[in-house]
């Protein structure tokens, strides 16, 4: 592994970001296929962070954020063959420092519900879900 780079921004070539969710197993849970939804998801996003094995896309934080009460992590993806080096970690400390004074808010994909609270992270009793599909009563 060379020495990381990060970047902030999300110009960012669209296969070479499947690709890593799709490395990182968070393509299990984001329309990867659907290259137009995944297209508008990161460019509407306005806080990216990236890590970088050389060429290589290695881990993204991707955010919706104010910049003043709160910051919505809502993908955060590392490569499988680069996890467990500390990269996740630096990618939610650059999000936050970019995110000025706003809280970090996240929904945690089930194989890493045990991994926030070791970074200091606490559970919220009170999220809720509304899918785009699911009526508004």
């Amino acid at each position: 592994m060379n020495a990381l780079v990060y970047r902030t921004g999300n110009e960012l070539d669209l296969t070479a970001v499947i690709e890593l969710y799709r490395a990182s197993t968070l393509g299990e849970r984001r329309p990867v296929d659907d290259q137009e939804r995944m297209g508008a998801m990161l460019r509407n996003a306005n806080l990216v962070v990236t890590a970088w094995d050389g060429p290589l896309l290695v881990g993204i934080a991707r955010s919706v954020s104010d910049f003043a009460y709160c910051t919505y992590l809502s993908d955060l993806a590392v490569r499988e063959s680069h996890q467990r080096k500390g990269i996740g970690r630096e990618l939610i400390r650059r999000t936050r420092e970019a995110g000025g004074r706003a809280a970090l808010i996240l929904l945690s994909a089930p194989k890493a519900v045990d991994y926030y609270p070791q970074l200091g992270f606490s559970r919220h009793p009170s999220a809720w879900w509304l899918q785009p599909d699911d009526p508004l009563h």
